[in-house]
């Protein structure tokens, strides 16, 4: 379980109290599956990365469920090679950038590569759900995809909405990515918060040798911890979320 504080508290962490407070590490770790349980919003987060065995998604104890999409829904985007979802038997394949929403209800799934020498690394989001919805896969390509922002602001950016209302529907989760252009470095302008809800950033696409500075906290008290690639930020409804990068990136951004 990954626990988060509220604002008097966040205000009294050190350097690397933020860290291990705000930002999940190690989730993409060659032929296994990692998890994490964050306590607000009942939020899981993933990452798998099969290799030459197919792995499948357990069902921990902590969900008290007979498996996991028992009373939950699930979205999976692929940051890395050509890999395939298997959900009770249908498979999906998913290149990079391609989501999948799995329904509430699914009970099998299983995760696997076309190649373990360029292994798929699916980035995993799941909440509770209280409706079923078919599950379904939105590719990059048929995506709708808006352009915000401008090279003369550095953040010209394309942001696809996956699972959404006017994309595939879910009971709570959002989910999209966003790309920023060469040259463009800032993301979420202007930074904003959700007083309802949790967002979580999965930074992605982030050059070894780059770093993104990310920003969270209370808009008159900010803080900042330095993401590097694959990395994600925790944003509490009562902290902004917005970055700085060293290069361009990309991010999924995911709520519910």
């Amino acid at each position: 379980m990954h626990y988060l504080p509220d604002p008097t508290g966040a205000a009294r962490l050190n350097t690397e109290q933020l860290r291990n407070t705000f930002l999940v590490r190690e989730l993409f770790v060659a032929g296994t599956i990692a998890l994490r349980l964050v306590d607000l919003d009942r939020v899981v987060l993933g990452g798998v990365v099969p290799l030459a065995t197919p792995i499948s998604l357990p069902t921990p104890d902590a969900l008290r469920a007979q498996f996991f999409c028992e009373r939950r829904e699930l979205g999976v985007l692929n940051i890395g090679g050509a890999g395939t979802v298997t959900v009770d038997g249908a498979p999906f394949s998913l290149a990079t950038k391609d989501v999948l929403y799995v329904g509430r209800g699914s009970k099998a799934v299983t995760f696997t590569s076309a190649k373990a020498a360029t292994p798929a690394r699916f980035y995993l989001v799941s909440y509770p759900a209280h409706a079923t919805y078919p599950t379904a896969l939105a590719t990059a390509a048929d995506t709708h995809a808006t352009v915000l922002g401008t090279p003369a602001t550095s953040n010209h950016r394309t942001v696809r909405r996956y699972i959404h209302a006017a994309g595939v529907r879910s009971a709570q989760l959002v989910m999209g990515v966003t790309t920023l252009e060469p040259g463009s470095v800032w993301n979420t302008m202007p930074t904003h918060t959700h007083d309802r809800r949790t967002e979580v950033y999965l930074y992605f696409g982030v050059p070894r040798d780059a770093m993104v500075v990310h920003l969270l906290g209370e808009p008159q008290e900010t803080r900042h911890v330095i993401v590097r690639d694959a990395e994600v930020a925790l944003s509490p409804g009562w902290s902004i979320h917005s970055g700085c990068g060293t290069s361009a990136y990309s991010f999924c951004w995911a709520m519910g």
